[in-house]
């Protein structure tokens, strides 16, 4: 026998049922910071909460198609940035810089789109 969501049917509401619980304890500073922030985004603490958590792990683990795209557009910026400076002043890249480039870029987007993404929630 096999589940909705195994042969292609819409999952059942029950199947959705959020049914799990995660919690932790704060200062009466933070709590009343989160308050703040859920209200500020018109939704209710608990919505809130699980928004973060999972935009957050989602971000982790590479799943957020949002996060995923950011981080290849902040790598072909970082490219352009890097290979179009010697350009412009008239220089050359060889090979071995353009591959240097390359390592540089995939070693370090996923940190820059991190970091981008840290100020937008700031």
């Amino acid at each position: 026998m096999s589940s909705n969501v195994e042969n292609g049917a819409e999952p059942t509401s029950k199947a959705l049922a959020r049914t799990q619980t995660a919690s932790t304890k704060l200062t009466a500073a933070e709590f009343i910071e989160l308050e703040s922030a859920a209200t500020s985004k018109g939704l209710s603490r608990g919505e809130w909460i699980r928004e973060v958590l999972l935009r957050e792990i989602r971000q982790v683990s590479g799943r957020d198609p949002a996060a995923m795209l950011l981080t290849e557009i902040i790598g072909l910026q970082m490219f352009l940035t890097n290979a179009l400076a010697p350009l412009v002043q008239g220089d050359r890249m060889s090979s071995e810089q353009y591959q240097d480039l390359m390592r540089h870029v995939k070693a370090n987007k996923q940190k820059a789109a991190q970091q981008v993404l840290a100020q937008k929630t700031e």
